[in-house]
């Protein structure tokens, strides 16, 4: 079973990705912010990360920044999770080391596909 880690910090978006990716078949851990993400890595190897960038107290692209400069989590691949929309944001997340980009809200249909396609690409 793949291991998903969801890095948001609204309730209600938490809620929809968690559910969405359950009822997919996916096992995932919630993280309301960056410094928990930064814990979980610690305790569990994850398969995949979704990273809204927009976070309290540590954005996202800094929450990458670090995972990507730490050995044990360098190579789990990490999908920006955004309401960022602007032309260019998906450029300027891939250039900091994440491998696809989604933008809020969710379509669940290219949702679902994006994730399954990113998983089996990346093990």
């Amino acid at each position: 079973m793949c291991d998903i880690l969801v890095i948001e910090d609204n309730p209600v978006n938490m809620e929809l990705t968690v559910d969405l990716l359950e009822s997919y078949g996916y096992k995932v851990t919630p993280a309301e912010d960056g410094f928990i993400a930064l814990d979980k890595v610690k305790e569990k190897k994850f398969n995949l990360i979704l990273l809204d960038i927009q976070l309290p107290k540590m954005d996202g692209l800094e929450v990458l920044s670090r995972l990507k400069e730490d050995e044990a989590t360098k190579d789990i691949p990490v999908i920006a999770l955004t309401a960022h929309s602007m032309r260019g944001d998906d450029e300027r997340f891939i250039a900091a080391g994440c491998i696809d980009y989604i933008s809020k809200p969710i379509d669940i249909h290219s949702f679902k596909e994006k994730i399954r396609y990113h998983l089996e690409t990346s093990n």
